[in-house]
């Protein structure tokens, strides 16, 4: 298992945590995601075959943006 924290702009409420919470636990492999539009963080424990581009991809469809770090 591996926790992969993600900073994603453009949630401004619980619907939108629940938008991307929901999205994201469909990924097979997922096991828990949270999401806080307050800070700005999703996190998402997954097993390991579980690639972080498909995470971004998922949220980035969804129109908001995974902010990129460096």
């Amino acid at each position: 298992m591996k926790t992969i924290t993600l900073q994603v702009k453009g949630m401004v409420c619980t619907g939108c945590e629940n938008r991307i919470k929901n999205a994201v636990s469909q990924i097979e492999g997922v096991t828990a995601v949270e999401a806080n539009y307050q800070t700005g963080e999703v996190i998402v424990t997954a097993q390991d075959t579980v690639l972080q581009k498909q995470i971004e991809d998922t949220i980035t469809d969804m129109d908001f943006e995974v902010v990129k770090e460096g």
